[in-house]
């Protein structure tokens, strides 16, 4: 059986030239035959959706614990909206939205249990062993840590799937070679270093337009649910929100002149979506503009550009900024969720501190591969693949009294 033509001509002919061709992409690190149903991105975002470590989402943090309500987000909800988003920006850029949905469905696959503050924690446990950064955690996991295929390790998926994993947001080397500012202090990670002699992922030059939209959806995202989270769960009224932040003020003043009166559950998820599709149309005509004015016509362009051309106008990325500033402040930073994520910050801390001592507190196979290689990078391995419950319930059983977080 073979792919139906018809319709791959015509998802060719929509792709822009700039756009990443699947049919013309560089492929596997391990040779497989073509799929008689699929593009080579969608295998990709068919394998991260039937990956361990994609199930796991529905159980990490986004900033809630996993217990403390059913309808916060989790990991795993906020990796489906990101994925939502990308492929609305994608289509109406003309890019190839199978990749930039591939790109978003991956690109939280590497986060710890406890949301940020357990990468945080792993990352200071591991400072004298090369540290922990969920971007090269991810990688990792879809090159060696995931182990379902006869053939490989990883899922094998391909070169412009990885590279988007890797480099949504940026190039890691500049143009002398030397590591990107967010890795200057402590270079690139090795395992990214390691993979790229093996199969390049071009660590100098901009991803994909794809990769593009799937980074820039996760902020869209994360501004949005962030304030829907922080006013459903009562950290912040929504008349404080208000004064701070001008953008959002003026979406409530069309949600009051529209709909007089409206409860306030209601007001939060008109607010809620009008971020998301001004933030998303404000993207589409901003990145128009930018692709117009770089004259690319090819990936290999988009690659070589210098610069990133997926973005926000300078008046939405001032109200991106207003929101983030308020949003450290009044929710990250809140009391309440600073008291649940000291607690998972020792919960973390703990269980690395337990499991270099003794591995054999670990399973079998992870307690191997302690003793097979470097300690410290089995058990960071083994603690960023636990769900916020499982964490807990460890920590229960090999400490007493519970953690808590219950």
């Amino acid at each position: 059986m073979s792919r139906d033509p018809t319709a791959h001509q015509a998802r060719a002919a929509a792709r822009a030239p700039y756009a990443a061709d699947p049919a013309r992409a560089p492929g596997r690190l391990v040779a497989e035959p073509p799929s008689a149903t699929r593009t080579e991105f969608q295998r990709d975002r068919d394998r991260i959706v039937h990956s361990t470590a994609f199930r796991r989402l529905a159980h990490k943090t986004q900033v809630f614990v996993d217990h403390e309500g059913d309808h916060f987000r989790t990991r795993l909800t906020h990796t489906i909206e990101v994925a939502q988003i990308a492929r609305s920006l994608a289509r109406a850029l003309r890019l190839d939205d199978d990749l930039a949905e591939a790109v978003a469905l991956g690109h939280d696959l590497g986060h710890t249990p406890f949301g940020h503050t357990g990468e945080d924690a792993l990352d200071a446990c591991m400072a004298e062993h090369g540290g922990f950064d969920h971007n090269s955690h991810a990688l990792r996991i879809v090159t060696e840590l995931e182990r379902r295929y006869a053939a490989f390790d990883g899922l094998n998926l391909t070169q412009p799937t990885l590279a988007g994993l890797v480099k949504h947001n940026g190039p890691l080397l500049d143009a002398a070679g030397a590591p990107a500012e967010r890795y200057r202090a402590r270079g690139v990670p090795a395992s990214v270093l390691r993979y790229d002699k093996r199969h390049s992922l071009d660590l100098g030059r901009h991803a994909s337009l794809e990769a593009q939209a799937a980074a820039i959806a996760d902020d869209i995202a994360y501004d949005a649910h962030d304030i829907d989270d922080g006013l459903r769960a009562g950290l912040f009224p929504i008349a404080e929100l208000r004064a701070a932040v001008p953008f959002v003020a003026g979406l409530i003043g069309e949600i009051d002149d529209l709909y007089p009166a409206l409860e306030e559950p209601r007001v939060i998820h008109e607010l809620t979506r009008r971020v998301i599709t001004r933030f998303i149309e404000d993207a589409i005509g901003e990145s128009g503009r930018r692709i117009a004015a770089a004259k690319v016509m090819s990936p290999e362009a988009v690659a070589a550009a210098g610069q990133t051309l997926i973005g926000h106008s300078a008046a939405v990325e001032a109200a991106d900024r207003d929101i983030k500033a308020f949003l450290f402040a009044r929710m990250y930073r809140h009391p309440e969720v600073r008291k649940v994520r000291d607690r998972a910050d020792a919960i973390v801390r703990r269980l690395f501190k337990a499991y270099m001592t003794d591995p054999f507190a670990m399973p079998a196979d992870w307690a191997a591969k302690a003793g097979q290689g470097e300690r410290a990078r089995a058990v960071a391995d083994y603690i960023a693949g636990m769900t916020d419950r499982f964490a807990i319930a460890e920590h229960d059983r090999l400490f007493d009294g519970a953690s808590d977080l219950r």
